[in-house]
């Protein structure tokens, strides 16, 4: 359950998300998040970064083997989203995106 009270944290699986293509910075990570805080973004790297599940790099923010795994987990999550969001009248064909 430790998983899962990590991951149900606000912004966390958006952030493995936005990491999934490629290291990061701050900033950019803002950019793609709109409406998180830097406060906040900076809680989620730091648990994130404790967790095993990302590590800091040259380039701001990177996926560990374990971070990839659980990115490869994602893919499937967001296709049920993408079909679920359809069903629901929904226009968006990324909710992950939205």
């Amino acid at each position: 359950m430790a998983a899962m009270d990590l991951f149900g944290r606000r912004w966390a699986l958006r952030i493995l998300w936005e990491l999934r293509a490629g290291p990061l910075g701050a900033r950019a990570l803002l950019a793609r998040c709109e409406g998180l805080s830097s406060s906040v973004l900076y809680q989620r790297l730091r648990e994130l970064t404790s967790n095993g599940i990302i590590a800091p790099s040259a380039d701001g923010y990177e996926l560990t083997p374990l971070g990839t795994a659980l990115g490869d987990a994602l893919g499937p999550l967001n296709e049920w989203a993408i079909t679920w969001a359809q069903a629901q009248g929904q226009n968006d064909q990324d909710p992950v995106e939205a």
